[in-house]
């Protein structure tokens, strides 16, 4: 049986990206974006609704993320979902959270000042 798992998104990130080492030397970024969807209700009514999902973009990927990004900034991700499953160490229950493992993503709206594109030539 055939499987993808494939995740597209674009929205605006909540903080500004948090990079950190493993102690084999990977770099790790993290960051959150928030997902606007709007719509109209049966009276008429314009509604909007607010998603946020977690991210990690590792390596190269990372660290050019967390250089060039800032909170408030779109950005368009394209990753893969990943169930992470823990048990709480205090309360000893079963934890889990899904978040999207970023394999690519491109810069939108205006040039970040200091990214290489936007340096005069």
């Amino acid at each position: 049986m055939a499987n993808l798992n494939k995740v597209l998104l674009i929205g605006n990130l909540t903080r500004d990206p948090e990079l950190r080492v493993t102690p084999k030397g990977t770099s790790i970024c993290t960051f959150s974006l928030a997902l606007n969807h709007k719509w109209r209700d049966e009276s008429g009514t314009q509604r909007e609704e607010v998603t946020y999902v977690d991210i990690e973009a590792w390596g190269k990927v990372g660290e050019t993320i967390a250089k060039y990004v800032s909170k408030g900034r779109p950005l368009f991700v394209e990753g893969r979902l990943r169930l992470d499953q823990w048990e709480d160490k205090t309360t000893r229950e079963k934890r889990s959270r899904m978040k999207v493992i970023c394999e690519n993503f491109q810069f939108l709206g205006a040039k970040p000042a200091g990214s290489p594109e936007a340096e005069p030539q």
